[in-house]
């Protein structure tokens, strides 16, 4: 182990003695246990809270395992539990604030909460009935405890939490790196005390990739090396990978997402994969971003918006520790999928993803050949376009598209998501801006939205991205969902394939998902281009491994739109009746 690392794992991991004093404000009534040390096979014993409620139980129990300290706001809420016949129970996970240990891989997390689950059932105020909540890596935690298929565990209530970890916390479908989620995130965890954090302007930029950790944090960091290895889904993935395992998660789940979160597709698909294995799950995906109480400053959804989460997830635990033998598989009625259609500000209840009432709607670019900026002539068509000149732009690696909003995490102050206005950089010239005529009627799309992209490039691999976006009759452009390829991954995120340079090629965008209604006199635009950063990293137009890349290649790229190259993106469109006609071009 290098000294940096070794250094890091003593800073992590730090040695328990005796029980902790911390004196925390509780619910009325609620007898609290500070500091418990509760043995995990392997020696080492991890350090948790209890809280109980007045009188002698026994309880059923909420268990929350965090890595961002017991103590914090987070998790305090959950108390409140107490007070409606819970013993709850919060846990430093393993490597963390003050339980010893190497903070490792998610993997781990399924053996100690196994044992923290099969503790929890040998205690005198326990009724062996135990659920689980929290969210983001606390719901991690949750899907790594169910696949340990313990018989205490009762139900889970996964938070903004995805279900694979190559996709959700490293990579995008389409194989570029989440460069400021994943640095922002270590330099808030692992930039060690009393070292002051560092500007997220002093690291985002740095080259080679493989070394930003160092630069974020000052310290080499096993996490970040190991997943820059692996740019590919290889089974160093696989291994972590939740949705690898979907099949032996058989206890009840109640589940959130957000539209504007970097988690929702993951979201939606662990929802599909039980759904089809007959599982009892319970979904909800809201117009939020990784914190749903975050307002947005260009759309306000409404009070339907907020729905009570934790009540919510109260009634589910009811449900399964309080009314006699749970059923682990089936029993419980269809699966609930309930969407909320942004615009229109509704929820509604389906019980499947994609619907199945889906009509998916092409919808062409077309241009005289200079579709850059919003002020060039890039249209939508319902049509399929016959003669069209391409487009061009130059993609400069050293000269990037700046972020503006869309399904990030995690932290708002310095990457903001949601649906942000574009118009500040819809003047760039390396952005290609293609608009619809005005909607002659409402129009509702719900699913995954993907873009056929007909393009060339002079690099041997580089980076599309496309934004759909919704142009208000304001002339405000509000991001609704994006997406970015590689073009080495697309064929397969599990092998890179280069392409020839200069040769026209097909590529598959995927743009992400929404339940979005375009207003009548709405227009629809697509924008296209090739970096948004530092959401993803930049693609530097190199054969070579991106991660260990300094040296920068301008590429020109094209896109065609004409017959024998039918470029479109493809929106999911939901019917209002079994004949709906969209809105034609003028």
């Amino acid at each position: 182990m290098s000294r940096r690392i070794f250094a890091l794992a003593v800073l992590l991991s730090s040695a328990l003695s005796g029980q902790a004093t911390t004196k925390l404000p509780q619910p009325s009534g609620t007898q609290q246990q500070l500091g418990v040390l509760i043995p995990m096979r392997g020696g080492i014993r991890l350090a948790a809270d209890l809280f109980l409620p007045r009188g002698s139980g026994p309880w059923p129990t909420l268990l929350l395992r965090t890595p961002y300290n017991r103590h914090s706001p987070g998790v305090r809420g959950y108390r409140m539990f107490t007070q409606r016949g819970y013993a709850v129970l919060v846990q430093d996970i393993r490597g963390r604030y003050e339980s010893p240990g190497i903070f490792g891989s998610t993997q781990q997390q399924g053996q100690d909460g196994n044992d923290t689950i099969n503790w929890i059932a040998q205690q005198a105020w326990s009724n062996r009935r135990v659920v689980m909540a929290g969210g983001s890596y606390l719901g991690i935690v949750q899907w790594w405890a169910a696949i340990q298929d313990n018989p205490h565990l009762f139900a889970i209530s996964p938070v903004f939490s995805g279900d694979d970890e190559y996709l959700d916390r490293f990579y995008s479908t389409g194989g570029a790196l989440k460069l400021g989620h994943r640095l922002l995130w270590m330099a808030e965890n692992f930039a060690p005390p009393p070292q002051a954090r560092r500007s997220f302007s002093s690291y985002i930029g740095h080259l080679p990739l493989r070394t930003s950790d160092v630069a974020a944090t000052g310290f080499s960091l096993p996490l970040w090396r190991n997943a820059l290895d692996h740019p590919s889904y290889d089974p160093y993935w696989k291994s972590l990978s939740i949705r690898e395992r979907m099949n032996r998660v058989a206890v009840p789940v109640l589940s959130f997402g957000g539209w504007f979160d970097n988690y929702a597709e993951s979201d939606l698909d662990a929802f599909s994969r039980l759904a089809r294995q007959g599982r009892v799950i319970e979904t909800w995906i809201g117009p939020w971003a990784h914190n749903p109480g975050l307002k947005f400053s260009t759309v306000d959804f409404g009070p339907e918006a907020a729905i009570g989460l934790r009540t919510k997830q109260l009634e589910w635990f009811d449900r399964w520790v309080k009314t006699g033998p749970r059923s682990r598989v089936g029993g419980s009625g269809p699966p609930l999928l309930h969407l909320f259609v942004m615009g229109q500000n509704v929820w509604r209840e389906e019980h499947e993803w994609p619907l199945a009432r889906t009509q998916f709607t092409p919808i062409y670019l077309t241009s005289r050949g200079d579709a850059n900026t919003a002020s060039g002539d890039g249209g939508l068509r319902w049509e399929p376009v016959r003669k069209a000149r391409a487009d061009h732009f130059i993609y400069d690696p050293n000269n990037p598209v700046p972020t503006r909003g869309g399904a990030i995490c995690c932290e708002p102050t310095i990457l903001r998501p949601g649906p942000l206005d574009q118009t500040s950089i819809e003047g760039r010239r390396d952005i290609l801006v293609y608009t619809s005529a005005p909607l002659m009627e409402d129009l509702e799309v719900t699913g995954p939205v993907h873009v056929v992209l007909y393009a060339r490039t002079s690099a041997n691999d580089t980076d599309f991205t496309a934004k759909l976006v919704d142009v208000q009759p304001s002339g405000h452009a509000l991001l609704v969902t994006d997406g970015i390829q590689r073009l080495r991954y697309r064929l397969s995120l599990a092998e890179p394939v280069f392409v020839k340079r200069n040769t026209p090629y097909q590529i598959s965008i995927d743009a992400g998902v929404t339940s979005y209604m375009f207003a009548a006199r709405h227009r629809i635009r697509l924008e296209i281009s090739s970096s948004n950063f530092p959401r993803f990293d930049r693609n530097l137009n190199s054969t070579r491994p991106n991660a260990i890349e300094t040296k920068t290649v301008v590429a020109q790229q094209t896109v065609y739109h004409e017959k024998g190259y039918p470029s479109a993106i493809i929106l999911p469109v939901i019917p209002k009746s079994s004949s709906i006609i969209p809105a034609r071009s003028r």
